[in-house]
């Protein structure tokens, strides 16, 4: 299977108590790859109508393209402090500090195991 004949798609875990703490996941099928960058359309109705062709009203929507990137090859490509101003400008923390503010969380989680 070529990656061509592979559409990614995006699932939820309807448990609140399952595996994946309510985040989207995708099944990635056998010799398939995760796509390094994913689009996904925002779509918001606008509040205008229009006619369809037997004259019921349809909200207009409004549709805005997003891309999101694998942080993991952002890791793999940047350089330290290029990679720490990626995840600062998306409201993250840098890096080595983020990993000494989850350690007490991690500590916790290891210790519960």
């Amino acid at each position: 299977m070529s990656t061509t004949d592979w559409v990614p798609e995006i699932f939820y875990e309807e448990a609140s108590d399952g595996i994946t703490s309510h985040i989207p996941f995708i099944v990635v099928p056998d010799k398939q790859e995760m796509p390094p960058v994913l689009f996904i359309f925002e779509s918001r109705e606008t509040g205008e109508f229009e006619p369809d062709t037997e004259g019921n009203e349809l909200p207009i929507n409004e549709i805005t393209l997003h891309q999101f990137a694998d942080m993991q090859i952002l890791k793999d490509k940047l350089s330290v402090e290029e990679y720490d101003q990626v995840r600062v400008i998306l409201g993250l923390l840098p890096l080595e500090e983020a990993i000494k503010s989850a350690k007490p969380i991690n500590d916790r989680v290891i210790e519960n195991i």
